[in-house]
């Protein structure tokens, strides 16, 4: 008799989701599913409004990663207008994009996972949480904390608060930084950067521990979509995407962000509300790819800064060479980017350009279709937008990185599933073991659905008929 196995709510995400795992009739784990069970209707309720106005809306899709929003909606305000923004405004964005990638990075490895990785995926779930870190690591929980409220103060010194700054706007910024606020952000850096050293220290030490993990966490070959600049370095808000193969292969090249519907097909599924983006030339669902912290790094030739580039020839040369395929990796590759952030940061605070006092262009409508797009922590983001000629939004298209990661994070519970499940029955071990996998990608399923649910995370298990032989949820 098959067997399904539900996963409901699943914990330390950001959203609501369940899992469901298949058994066939020996008992064998024959799929697993990953539900998004969240509904949110931003593109729908947008429409009618003035473009002007979607940097603000959007960022309230989600309070962990309203900058994104902002930024990508904020671009393609500046297609529609027609404008370049003035080089201060575009260095002033930077820098709070990096600030942005900061502290949601840092908020993913000490608060989300960090339980798993610092206290062991089996230990005692009545203290693998954050307050239980706090007792064990008190040091570590302390600067975890400390890392990411520098990113947050640096986003609320550009933008005038931590959450849902009203900063960023067609055309440009409302305002640039003062001298004092830069004098404090250069005097955090040592600080920060001391305390991400010693976490990716620590971390690789750890990695012989986590063989296991390695392997069987989300590793399997697939594409992996960023964005490139010229130069062949890590990129985070400008450039056009490359699209690369598990062998490092470059399938698709210079791909100009208002043209992603060439690269970038979208499929629904009626079990999630998660829609599944993928390589449209490979069709759905062979078309699998990844995006984030791991695929930047894997396609970047080097990061650009001296301390990160060194960490990513580690990274790669631990992962035997070529594009590093197994997911438990974005965790490192989160403490990379968050090093070489804080290294971008430390040369835009010495730019003249920040000083400028043009931070804005002005135009009127000029284009009826426009798209935004930049990296969020979690991977590339597009804003598509059309109008008409009083600049209200007739269409509105959101790919969200999470969103991109979807078949990948599917695979990824298969994965783990199949490696762990034994009996035929859910344990503690194997339920936080299949969340951790779901983990490393990080998921923001608010910013990816688009409701707001009473639980995070169920698991059951079915048998082959459909019934469900057990059930899990937190």
């Amino acid at each position: 008799m098959s067997k399904t196995i539900v996963i409901d709510p699943v914990t330390r995400i950001e959203g609501h989701a369940k899992i469901s795992i298949y058994l066939d009739e020996a008992g064998e784990v024959a799929g697993a599913r990953f539900h998004v069970t969240e509904f949110r209707g931003f593109e729908r309720f947008c429409l009618g409004r003035p473009f002007w106005e979607m940097p603000a809306i959007t960022a309230r899709i989600c309070g962990i990663c309203p900058v994104s929003h902002i930024l990508a909606s904020a671009k393609a305000g500046d297609a529609i207008l027609s404008v370049r923004v003035p080089p201060a405004a575009e260095k002033l964005r930077r820098l709070m994009n990096l600030a942005q990638i900061i502290q949601s990075h840092a908020l993913s490895v000490f608060h989300l996972s960090g339980p798993d990785l610092f206290l062991g995926f089996e230990s005692d779930p009545a203290q693998r949480n954050l307050f239980g870190l706090i007792a064990a690591e008190p040091e570590l929980a302390r600067k975890g904390i400390e890392l990411r409220q520098f990113g947050q103060e640096l986003i609320e010194r550009l933008g005038g608060r931590k959450i849902h700054p009203a900063w960023a706007v067609p055309g440009g910024v409302r305002h640039g930084l003062e001298d004092a606020d830069r004098a404090a952000i250069a005097a955090g850096l040592p600080a920060a950067r001391a305390t991400v050293l010693e976490t990716l220290a620590r971390f690789k030490g750890m990695l012989d521990r986590f063989a296991d993990e390695v392997a069987s966490y989300g590793r399997f070959a697939s594409l992996f979509l960023a964005l490139t600049n010229e130069r062949g370095t890590w990129e985070h808000y400008d450039g056009q995407l490359r699209v690369m193969d598990s062998q490092g292969h470059i399938l698709s090249d210079r791909v100009p962000p208002e043209e992603y519907a060439e690269v970038i097909g979208e499929a629904a599924q009626d079990w999630s509300y998660l829609k599944f983006p993928y390589y449209r030339p490979y069709g759905f669902p062979e078309g699998m790819y990844r995006v984030g912290p791991l695929a930047r790094l894997n396609i970047c030739r080097s990061f650009g800064t001296p301390l990160a580039d060194a960490e990513l020839v580690e990274m790669r040369r631990r992962a035997g060479g070529g594009p590093v395929t197994a997911s438990f990796y974005y965790h490192y590759a989160r403490l990379i980017e968050i090093l070489g952030s804080l290294e971008l940061i430390e040369r835009l605070l010495d730019d003249p350009d920040l000083r400028a006092r043009r931070l804005r262009a002005e135009a009127d409508v000029n284009q009826l279709d426009a798209v935004g797009c930049s990296e969020a922590p979690r991977g590339a983001l597009f804003h598509h937008y059309r109008v008409d000629a009083y600049g209200l939004l007739t269409y509105v298209n959101l790919i969200i990185a999470t969103g991109q990661n979807n078949l990948a994070m599917n695979r990824t519970v298969t994965q783990i599933a199949e490696r762990y499940l034994r009996g035929g029955r859910l344990d503690e071990g194997l339920l936080n073991r299949i969340e951790g996998g779901i983990r490393a990608f990080d998921p923001c399923l608010s910013c990816s659905t688009h409701a707001v649910g009473m639980t995070a995370l169920t698991v059951r298990l079915h048998g082959p008929d459909g019934r469900i032989l057990d059930e899990v949820m937190r």
